[in-house]
């Protein structure tokens, strides 16, 4: 028989040593005297607690465009079971829960996308930073820019999804007589414009959104654009109409270098809403009418492959779609670093 072969490390027991044997009882005994012996022994090196927080910036590369996310922050908006309805309570709130988020108030990321193509800086939507809620840390665009290294006055487009209260907030100053973005002309849709600057929507669950276009939008009436369906806004940035959020809601194709990425705005702005995307949104504006858009964009992304830029997602939002059953899966992209 070959003789074995031996690790350097090892060595091997002689035949008659005696081996020796650990109980239960002393085995904890030992782990007891560890544990001690680390409680009593100081550190050798502590650094301070920092405290300080991750910038509100995500960049990266989509072809020859570089792309920068930046966080209005957080946005709460209530009860689950006020925003989604069209299902059982039960199969809502498992929906909710399976992805481990609460029932009683749906908090919402807000990721502004800003794309310089090299001719033109462009935000698409400005998050609610003229209309900030009490006791919570939406409104922080502006900060969020300047962490990236972006000035507010280099934005030479802003392109609206839609003009609702969180997408359109952030074009003037809290007091409504600056502007954020001085040399933008702003891109929307001429019915959206005309719907949600019409004060006939006082008094009526439109009000906020109401207010916040009037606000936002009349003080820039010279710098307004109207944008159709399928119309390349600005060079690489087709507009493609999805309504049901709101009436002329749309989405953004951004293509180059043979890459494209779609920002979907307010098709959908939750997890659940990829999984049961037949789900119908309290505040929308023709909430079966969204829910046929979701399930028609839904389909081509997925079959094409197109990522897609969320607003609402978890940050950053940027993430795939793939057919599962009735619903998608949503699959976020891998962090891609630039140098």
């Amino acid at each position: 028989m070959p003789k074995p072969i031996l690790l350097p490390d090892f060595q091997p027991a002689e035949a008659d040593a005696e081996v020796p044997r650990l109980s239960r009882r002393g085995l904890l005994a030992g782990t007891g005297s560890l544990v001690a012996a680390a409680v009593a022994t100081p550190a050798l090196a502590r650094a301070p607690m920092l405290n300080t927080k991750a910038p509100g910036f995500y960049r990266f590369q989509h072809g020859q465009f570089e792309c920068t996310v930046v966080s209005d922050g957080p946005l709460p908006i209530g009860p689950a079971l006020r925003t989604f309805r069209g299902a059982p309570e039960a199969e809502i709130t498992k929906g909710i829960t399976d992805y481990f988020l609460p029932m009683d108030n749906v908090v919402l990321d807000q990721n502004a996308l800003i794309v310089n193509t090299g001719d033109k800086l462009v935000l698409i939507d400005t998050g609610m930073l003229s209309v900030q809620r009490p006791n919570t840390k939406t409104g922080r665009l502006l900060i969020s820019m300047k962490e990236a290294g972006i000035n507010p006055a280099d934005i030479d487009a802003i392109l609206l999804t839609h003009p609702h209260i969180d997408h359109s907030g952030g074009i003037m100053s809290a007091d409504g007589k600056t502007r954020n973005f001085p040399n933008a002309q702003i891109y929307l849709r001429e019915g959206d414009f005309k719907f949600w600057t019409d004060e006939a929507r006082f008094g009526t669950p439109a009000e906020g959104s109401a207010r916040t276009a009037i606000k936002n939008l009349l003080p820039n009436k010279d710098r307004l654009v109207f944008y159709k369906d399928g119309q390349e806004v600005i060079g690489g940035i087709t507009a493609m109409q999805t309504p049901g959020h709101t009436m002329e809601h749309c989405v953004f194709m951004i293509s180059s270098g043979g890459k494209t990425i779609c920002n979907i705005g307010d098709v959908a702005h939750h997890p659940v809403l990829f999984e049961k995307p037949r789900l119908e949104v309290a505040f929308d504006t023709d909430s079966k009418l969204g829910v046929a858009s979701r399930v028609k964009l839904f389909d081509m992304l997925a079959a094409n492959k197109i990522p897609a830029l969320v607003f609402h997602m978890a940050w950053p939002g940027i993430g795939n779609l793939a057919k599962a059953g009735d619903g998608y899966r949503y699959v976020p992209v891998p962090m891609q670093l630039v140098d």
